[in-house]
């Protein structure tokens, strides 16, 4: 370490970078990537990008909503919800009911293979969540959950909407 004259130290690169990979910030953003990655990699067997494994979840939680309504939700354009829907609509596990009040928008709703395929998903994020957090006990796994849960609410992070969603069908 160096010292300066009015006695601020001037950290070494070395320690400098150190100190920052033993910060929280580092460390989430450091688990969030491996995590992301990891996950991406299991839903490769059902043949899903995480974009529209988060889409599918969407539509299930939210059946009927706009492609303009989920896009506004997620901070994303329209243009980017339509391409991912045109592509999960034409292997059939998505697809769009004119809405009576509105005929100029589409209501998307689940299809039978959609929640069959969902069903799949659940499973497979289950199983990333037992691997990634499989060194906490299910206590620590509780109080782990609500710290994020706080920290991401006082980032003023919305709820359930991962931010590569705003990416979506890039």
């Amino acid at each position: 370490m160096i010292s300066g004259v009015n006695d601020e130290a001037v950290t070494s690169p070395p320690q400098q970078l150190a100190r920052e990979s033993d910060s929280n910030a580092f460390l989430l953003a450091q688990l969030g990537a491996h995590a992301a990655q990891r996950f991406a990699e299991r839903i490769v067997k059902l043949d899903l990008t995480p974009p529209q494994a988060g889409l599918l979840r969407i539509v299930a939680a939210q059946p009927g909503q706009s492609q303009q309504m989920i896009a506004g939700q997620l901070g994303t354009p329209a243009s980017r919800v339509v391409a991912l829907v045109d592509g999960l609509q034409e292997r059939g596990l998505v697809e769009r009911r004119r809405n009576p009040e509105d005929r100029r928008n589409y209501a998307l709703h689940l299809t039978g293979k959609g929640r069959q395929l969902l069903r799949r998903l659940g499973r497979l994020a289950r199983q990333h969540d037992e691997a990634i957090c499989a060194g906490l006990t299910e206590g620590e796994r509780e109080q782990l959950h609500g710290l994020l849960a706080r920290l991401a609410a006082a980032q003023g992070l919305p709820a359930r909407v991962h931010p590569g969603y705003r990416a979506i069908a890039d």
